[in-house]
């Protein structure tokens, strides 16, 4: 069964800097692409980052610049470094694990985390 676990979400201020973690489990990961996307209240789910199996990475425009996504195969943990934090960044992060044909599509992901809460005040 594979379980997947988001971490390092909180409170920031505007400027600031937080690192999310994601720890999938279950099975082997490095065949699967690794990403994170964030839902907003009100708003549709937003592509945020993704590793792929073949270590490309893509951003959202929103995110270019300033977040960094990486990964470890060996643990099975993908993380996005997130600086130059915005008010606008404020949104529940998902992990997000799979095969996508589309990497920047949500639904293209076969297994989710819970989410982490990332809030930047202003």
């Amino acid at each position: 069964q594979v379980h997947v676990v988001e971490s390092g979400g909180g409170l920031v201020q505007s400027g600031g800097s937080l690192r999310l973690s994601c720890a999938a489990s279950g099975r082997t990961f490095s065949s699967y692409a690794m990403g994170w996307f964030r839902q907003a209240p009100g708003q549709e789910r937003e592509f945020v980052a993704t590793f792929t199996q073949t270590s490309t990475t893509y951003y959202g425009n929103s995110v270019k610049g300033r977040f960094t996504i990486s990964r470890d195969n060996a643990k099975n943990t993908v993380y996005l470094q997130m600086n130059s934090l915005k008010p606008e960044d404020t949104a529940a992060y998902y992990c997000a694990v799979g095969r996508p044909f589309y990497p920047l599509s949500w639904d293209d992901y076969a297994y989710w985390g819970q989410g982490t809460q990332v809030t930047v005040s202003s």
